[in-house]
Formats: C-alpha cells, sequence, structure tokens
C-alpha cells in the first residue's frame, strides 16, 4: 500500500492555511517569550513560577488551594508540586495543611514574594512595551478578540480565559 506524504500549497511553504497560521503563532510566541525569559533569568523565575506569584497576590490575604491555582494557570503546568517546592525554597510562598482535610495544601504568597513581583512591576511593563508596543491600541484589541476566537473551542467551560 502506498502512502502520499502531504506536499505544501502551489507558492507556500505550508501544508494549509491553518498550518501556516498555526506556525505563525508558534514563531510569534517564540519571538515575543526570549523578551521574558531574558527578564525573568534575571530574577531567576520561570514566566510559570512568575503567574504562579501573580496569581497568588490577587488572591491575597486568602490562600489558593493547589489544583485552583493549577487550573489558573495561563499554560497548563504537568508538575505543579515541583513548581510550588521551587519558590518554597527561596520564601516567596508558604504552605498550609488544612487540620480538616491534611489532603488538601493551600499556597499562600510571602511578603518575599509580593516584593518580587513589586520589582518586577516596572521591568516587565517595558518588556512588554518592546514586545507589543509598535502595535496600535486598536490592534492589540483586534489582536485579543483574534486570539480568543480562535482558543474559544478547545477552552474548558470553567475556564476564566472563555
Amino acid at each position: 500500500m502506498t502512502t502520499t506524504v502531504p506536499t505544501a500549497r502551489p507558492g507556500t511553504r505550508f501544508d494549509s492555511l491553518e498550518q501556516e497560521v498555526f506556525l505563525n503563532v508558534w514563531r510569534t510566541y517564540d519571538r515575543l517569550r526570549a523578551f521574558e525569559d531574558a527578564l525573568f533569568s534575571e530574577h531567576d523565575l520561570t514566566p510559570q513560577q512568575y503567574n504562579a506569584l501573580r496569581l497568588l497576590r490577587a488572591a491575597h490575604p486568602e490562600p489558593l488551594a493547589t489544583l485552583d491555582l493549577a487550573a489558573r494557570l495561563v499554560s497548563r503546568a504537568p508538575d505543579i508540586t515541583r513548581l510550588l517546592d521551587k519558590l518554597e525554597e527561596r520564601g516567596l510562598i508558604v504552605r498550609d495543611r488544612p487540620r480538616e482535610n491534611r489532603r488538601m495544601v493551600r499556597i499562600g504568597i510571602t511578603e518575599a514574594g509580593q516584593q518580587l513581583l513589586r520589582d518586577l512591576h516596572e521591568p516587565l511593563q517595558e518588556c512588554h512595551r518592546r514586545q507589543l508596543g509598535h502595535l496600535s491600541r486598536k490592534a492589540l484589541k483586534q489582536l485579543v478578540q483574534l486570539l480568543q476566537a480562535a482558543r474559544a473551542p478547545h477552552e474548558d467551560e470553567a475556564s476564566r480565559w472563555r
């Protein structure tokens, strides 16, 4: 049995318009992510760790259950425990196991974690300006709408990103 390998659409390097869009989104993510990676590496932080701290600050003074925190992250964290271990080792978060449910772990942000976020605020704003500041407000809003539309059928019903 002979199988044929799809070839790119005539005049393009892509097999389909969907592939072209996907690869452009991926390339854009890669190019924009480099700016954040450089900033976060100066603070020995990953983008996911930053995102976790940001979410914990938003919930403060209430702690978040580990699973709730994991569900709110921008991208999936397959090893949320290890991510939290590293933040706890640095004194940026605290963990608490309630007496009434020892299987649950609640996570809170420390003053050191809040200070790190304050220290990162302006450099991160500048990073975002370097990433996307060349686009007009109108173009940025249109881009948000297009990305939401592309992602919508793939979001869980309970997602805060819907």
